[in-house]
């Protein structure tokens, strides 16, 4: 193994090296070296629903903010892992970051973790989300200078928005999830 990877491998950073013939083929890696590099990301899919029983389910609405560069998509708050953070402290830090949503305003959803895998800034990327809830229904969003805006949207418009078929494939697969188990 070349000495600039071994002493890749032994760093904090959450990079994973691999070749052709390696187990982990399947991931979309950039490369560094001569070998493949991940690039990581998390982040929190954030909804709230009107406080009556849960009856209607068009009553989710998931929040999405617009980035302020490139095409100006819309998706949850999301970013880089730092290293030495867990990927959830990374969810909730950008949270923080993005949105001023601190975690003790937040209920995470057990039993609903996402990992996404695509192509972004010419670059191979994989993001986790998790599910989860605003525990007041009219919490107050300050964006950072990364997003330009934000929206509260149902699951039709927000899948609309997040243009991408991954993103839009997770919002449902989330709103299914609320559906079907009691929150």
């Amino acid at each position: 193994m070349p000495n600039s990877v071994a002493r890749l491998k032994s760093s904090r950073a959450l990079l994973i090296g691999w070749r052709a013939s390696s187990p982990f083929k399947d991931r979309l890696l950039p490369r560094c070296c001569g070998y493949i590099m991940a690039l990581r990301a998390c982040g929190l899919i954030i909804f709230r629903r009107h406080l009556i029983p849960k009856v209607d389910n068009s009553t989710i609405e998931f929040l999405l903010l617009q980035a302020s560069n490139g095409i100006h998509h819309w998706t949850p708050p999301k970013g880089h892992v730092d290293p030495g953070e867990t990927d959830l402290e990374t969810a909730l830090r950008e949270t923080q970051e993005e949105t001023g949503i601190e975690a003790s305003q937040l209920t995470i959803i057990e039993g609903f973790r996402k990992e996404l895998n695509y192509v972004a800034w010419k670059k191979p990327k994989t993001v986790i989300y998790w599910l989860t809830v605003v525990k007041d229904y009219n919490v107050e969003i300050c964006l950072s200078q990364e997003h330009q805006a934000y929206r509260w949207l149902g699951l039709e418009e927000a899948c609309q928005l997040a243009q991408f078929n991954e993103m839009q494939a997770t919002l449902q697969e989330g709103h299914h999830f609320l559906c079907s188990t009691p929150v």
